[in-house]
């Protein structure tokens, strides 16, 4: 590829440096944008714009001046209309605005699965409180309230008496950034998974499927994710099957996919997708561990208005790889840390793809309410369930906060 090609690429936050040097691999230019004047990927860019990335104004003349070839994001859900309206003032291949609201916007995703006799729970658009009762008591069971477009788990609540919804509903509301309104749904019981995949014009194909754990203390934060092409328990076979079909049924046109699921009386229900890479660095890492395939390459490509048309596949040689995306927990109640222990555990095996604590000695740290807000995390992969298992087993054991 030629030097003279350059890519805008948005935020600038931690989870899209492997994106941004993959591009440099590729011999390609890059411009960040991103509001804080030490924004990690801001060290590997060509050039570093400081600015709100909503705020098109302060850099859109600028970066029609420098011109550039493709705008992209990874792991990152709401730059996903952004990059969209971006791409249709630049010029540059990209998904169209319709599709990017109905992978941003949890209730076109709900009237999309109904439309197209997918399985999907019953569930009501909500502008004010008493909507949300009434809906809630024609329930007579538990029901997830959530904002229509945010990320991270913002907002997100499993409601069981009407005072919960009173005292969740103007939280919630505050996280729809799109249109002021909520998303009430049936809540689905049973097991979380996620699948991450890629559309290319052959079609999608899901590439890596975990199952997910959630801590004991909120029942919407995961607090682990273990990938496995097979699961004894479940038709990972059927999962991809579901998935596959919405993304192509979609008219994505190209891109990372990253959905949510529930398994409950045989059936496995989306709980919402985004056009996008699993956040954590799923994608960038965990997805070309499982499967010896370069899916940023293949991004890029794409991004550019390149032809990618062989639809990847996943080797024998990588079906019996396993890996886990694991997340710290708080001991007890909380405090101000007073020590790591056993943390070359994690930074001398070479089976540790990455990890991070994210807080120092002295800060004070607390139960997540968000997925944002989790302590710190490791991904770990092995050639079999048996081999990770263990490896986990004793990371638990040894990796220690102290507070």
């Amino acid at each position: 590829m030629s030097i003279d090609r350059k890519i805008l690429v948005l935020p600038g936050t931690k989870w899209q440096v492997p994106l941004v040097k993959k591009i440099h691999e590729m011999g390609i230019q890059v411009l960040v944008v991103n509001p804080a004047l030490d924004s990690p990927a801001f060290k590997y860019a060509d050039k570093a714009i400081v600015s709100d990335i909503f705020a098109k104004g302060n850099y859109l003349n600028e970066v029609k001046e420098i011109g550039v070839d493709a705008v992209m994001s990874d792991e990152c859900d709401i730059a996903t209309r952004l990059i969209a309206d971006l791409a249709e003032e630049l010029g540059v291949p990209s998904q169209t605005r319709e599709r990017a609201e109905l992978f941003s916007n949890k209730y076109l995703m709900r009237v999309f699965l109904r439309d197209h006799g997918l399985p999907c729970p019953e569930f009501r658009f909500c502008r004010s409180l008493e909507e949300c009762k009434e809906f809630f008591r024609s329930l007579k069971g538990p029901m997830i309230l959530k904002p229509l477009d945010s990320n991270s788990s913002h907002g997100v609540f499993t409601i069981y008496h009407e005072e919960d919804l009173k005292r969740h509903f103007d939280e919630t509301l505050s996280f729809s950034r799109g249109e002021k309104a909520v998303l009430c749904e049936r809540y689905i019981t049973g097991t979380e998974f996620t699948v991450d995949g890629i559309k290319t014009e052959s079609g999608h194909t899901s590439l890596a499927i975990s199952e997910k754990k959630h801590y004991g203390y909120n029942e919407n934060i995961a607090n682990e994710l273990f990938f496995s092409y097979d699961n004894p328990s479940f038709d990972y076979d059927r999962l991809r099957e579901v998935n596959d079909r919405f993304v192509n049924l979609s008219g994505l046109p190209f891109g990372l996919t990253h959905a949510e699921y529930k398994y409950q009386d045989g059936e496995f229900y989306m709980i919402e997708i985004g056009a996008r890479g699993g956040g954590n660095l799923i994608s960038a890492l965990i997805v070309p561990c499982l499967t010896g395939y370069d899916n940023y390459e293949a991004l890029i490509c794409m991004s550019l208005g390149e032809t990618v048309l062989s639809m990847p596949t996943i080797s024998e040689e990588f079906r019996c790889r396993c890996a886990v995306l694991k997340f710290f927990d708080v001991p007890g109640a909380g405090g101000v840390v007073k020590s790591i222990k056993g943390e070359e555990l994690l930074r001398d095996n070479p089976n540790v793809l990455s990890y991070c604590f994210n807080f120092r000695i002295g800060d004070r740290i607390e139960k997540a309410v968000s997925d944002s807000a989790r302590v710190g995390y490791y991904i770990a992969w092995a050639d079999s369930r048996q081999e990770l298992v263990e490896m986990m087993t004793r990371i638990d054991e040894l990796v220690k906060i102290e507070i």
